[in-house]
């Protein structure tokens, strides 16, 4: 018979080994930064305390995410052309136009609903994941862990979307690891952060979930859904092209940002040349390829909501011209 003082014992040995996971080294869950995280997701949002140290204790952090975000050592110049090249090219196009004529329905459902061109639409996606073939390889929750906990420069940012993904899997009934995605933490074939999936997402099929990864319909009617929450203007032009007048410097109205706020009469002035409708407020768009001429376009407000899904005046005009090139293809 096992005495009580060895029943004891062999207890505290089984509890311990139970308690190991959730304090292992090397994993997040033996991190006081990471258990503070838990405790505010506790006091918040009413978490499981155990759930989560559980989870985080099943992921390490990732040296390969912080070693993707960083800026580049040498920047270099850069260069619409190169960057251009990447986006708008045949490959893209003609996956792109199958990607059309397989879900031709749902496109234009959702360019009626949300009154966003199908091609924009088609367009983003192709220049997220060229389709759904390069959605990400990355672990969200250890992804998103590691940046939000091991990368200073952006970890407010990163620790709000730690807690929305936590949220949205307890919204989903989903295991919080069962997310993969790419190093920044972007989901699916439109590559919505999760903060963007809980506000923005849609059920366009549906089937009573949103699903971004394995449904197209839900991607296509997300992104449309997204671009009109952010001022899509039906209808509305998106860019267009303008020429300087010699000797004229058009700094001061590129250091006004990409926020259309001038009308193509007001910089007419500072030399810029365009007969584009002076209704329209605008932000002059300066697009640099080193060795090159520099391209001058007017952004208007749908080009503004574009830079809205990724910050860059390059990206918006990639997607322009990528749905541009499929719509003209088509």
């Amino acid at each position: 018979m096992i005495s009580p003082a060895r029943r004891l014992l062999i207890a505290i040995c089984l509890a311990a080994c139970f308690a190991m996971p959730a304090m292992a080294a090397g994993t997040f869950a033996a991190r006081a930064d990471v258990r503070a995280f838990v405790d505010e997701m506790v006091e918040r949002h009413g978490f499981d305390r155990d759930a989560l140290l559980a989870a985080f204790a099943r992921i390490q952090p990732l040296p390969a995410v912080i070693k993707a975000i960083r800026p580049p050592a040498d920047p270099g110049i850069r260069s619409w052309q190169a960057y251009r090249g990447r986006f708008v090219e045949p490959r893209r196009i003609a996956a792109g136009l199958r990607f059309w004529d397989e879900h031709s329905g749902d496109l234009l459902s959702a360019s009626a609903r949300y009154g966003v061109p199908e091609e924009v639409i088609v367009a983003i996606i192709g220049v997220e994941t060229i389709y759904g073939r390069s959605t990400g390889r990355f672990g969200t929750l250890a992804a998103l862990a590691t940046l939000a906990f091991d990368y200073p420069p952006r970890a407010e940012l990163f620790r709000r979307e730690l807690e929305a993904l936590l949220l949205l899997a307890r919204d989903a009934g989903r295991d919080p690891l069962g997310y993969r995605g790419s190093y920044a933490g972007a989901l699916g074939l439109p590559q919505f952060l999760p903060s963007s999936v809980r506000q923005w997402a849609v059920d366009f099929d549906g089937d009573g979930q949103v699903e971004l990864t394995r449904s197209p319909g839900d991607a296509i009617g997300s992104v449309a859904h997204f671009l009109q929450a952010h001022g899509w203007q039906p209808g509305e032009p998106v860019t267009a092209p303008v020429e300087l007048e010699p000797g004229s410097n058009p700094q001061p109205l590129i250091d006004e940002g990409i926020r259309p706020v001038r009308l193509p009469a007001e910089m007419r002035p500072l030399g810029v040349r365009t007969d584009a409708a002076a209704a329209r407020p605008a932000a002059l768009i300066d697009l640099v390829t080193p060795d090159a001429p520099t391209e001058y376009w007017l952004g208007y407000q749908n080009f503004f909501v574009i830079t809205r899904y990724n910050k860059s005046s390059f990206y918006a005009m990639a997607v322009y011209q990528l749905a541009e090139a499929l719509r003209t293809a088509r």
